[in-house]
């Protein structure tokens, strides 16, 4: 997949193929070992072809850690997991500084030495199980895709994609993520429950003597370029407004401006999302639009991706807790009151790399 800034004779259209066929591989690659979960993995490649990060919250026994982890081989990524405990401490996760004696000389001297979150593929599992402090030292990483250390700034690999995971069961002995870092974090996952006849096929692997071999598919240079191309795909004014519209409308007025929450979830918000929300909703739309072999995005493809995207941004007041109301009802009232607006342009899909 060349540079489209450099050859200027690429052919959009064959470029977007591409990536569609990528998907189609991945998808079959991972359903080698994993079994449904289609839209949680469809997801997960989005947030990957976005540069962004998940958040997959789930009970136990769902697989969570088993499709990071397919992922990873699928895509020929380095992998690493950080097992979150209480005792954890940041330098367990970035890295640390130590005394190094020269036995030649006698000197000595400091080096770094990198933590496994020096790794294209990070699995933070049960993120929620360490303290805030702990839990911070992946802020600076997840934004800034660096790690300082005693002043000195150390570059992460690219791409660098962090996948956490999150019992909502079990509290006891937890830390909440405070919203700051719940903001970094593009999607928020919902994994549920296998069908019947997913469950089924489960117990029948994992009983037996079925084995699967996942194949790479693409490799780390593949992924930056796949990021580079959502990048560089146009969107019509009419889906970045329909993005803001649904962003605005989960926010309280603000110095005598128009309220413009809906009503039906106007008295249920206690604070609404940011800016970075507007910004996921259209990336994630656009890789969306690509990995489906279109050469733009629609309003579809934002109303698609709000759920993960708006559901762990907006804070619900205790009105909606009495009423039994959380964030994916309000969601789903914001996507049936706030108007779609004008229909985006229809672009060829040779003016994609413009």
């Amino acid at each position: 997949m060349p540079d489209p800034a450099a050859d200027p004779v690429v052919d959009p259209a064959a470029l977007i193929a591409e990536v569609k066929d990528a998907r189609d591989r991945l998808s079959e690659e991972i359903g080698k070992v994993v079994v449904g979960q289609k839209d949680v993995v469809e997801l997960v490649l989005l947030a990957l072809f976005t540069r962004g990060h998940a958040l997959l919250v789930g009970v136990p026994g769902l697989a969570k850690t088993l499709l990071v982890s397919t992922i990873a081989r699928a895509l020929d990524l380095k992998f690493s997991r950080i097992q979150f405990t209480p005792d954890l401490m940041p330098g367990d996760i970035t890295g640390t500084e130590v005394i190094e004696e020269d036995k030649a000389t006698g000197g000595r001297s400091m080096r770094f030495v990198k933590g496994p979150v020096f790794a294209n593929l990070l699995l933070a599992d049960e993120i929620n199980r360490t303290p805030p402090k702990t839990q911070a030292a992946l802020l600076e990483a997840m934004q800034e895709r660096h790690v300082t250390a005693a002043g000195v700034k150390h570059g992460l690999p690219d791409p660098f994609f962090v996948l956490a995971t999150q019992n909502p069961i079990e509290q006891e002995g937890t830390y909440p993520l405070p919203e700051a870092q719940l903001d970094r974090f593009m999607f928020n996952i919902r994994v549920g429950y296998p069908s019947a006849e997913n469950e089924r096929e489960v117990i029948r692997r994992t009983t037996g003597r079925v084995s699967s071999d996942v194949r790479p598919v693409l490799t780390a240079a593949k992924v930056s370029e796949i990021q580079q191309l959502v990048r560089a795909v146009p969107v019509a004014d009419a889906v970045i407004d329909y993005a803001l519209r649904l962003v605005r409308a989960t926010r309280a007025p603000e110095g005598g401006a128009a309220d413009a929450r809906p009503g039906s979830v106007r008295d249920y918000l206690r604070w609404g999302a940011g800016p970075r929300a507007g910004q996921a909703l259209v990336l994630a739309a656009k890789a969306r639009a690509v990995m489906d072999g279109r050469p733009h995005p629609g309003p579809d493809d934002v109303a698609a991706v709000a759920g993960p995207v708006l559901r762990h941004r907006v804070l619900t007041s205790f009105s909606a807790e009495a009423d039994g109301i959380d964030a994916d009802e309000i969601v789903r009232r914001l996507l049936a009151d706030v108007p779609v607006g004008e229909a985006a342009d229809q672009r060829d899909a040779a003016a994609v790399l413009r």
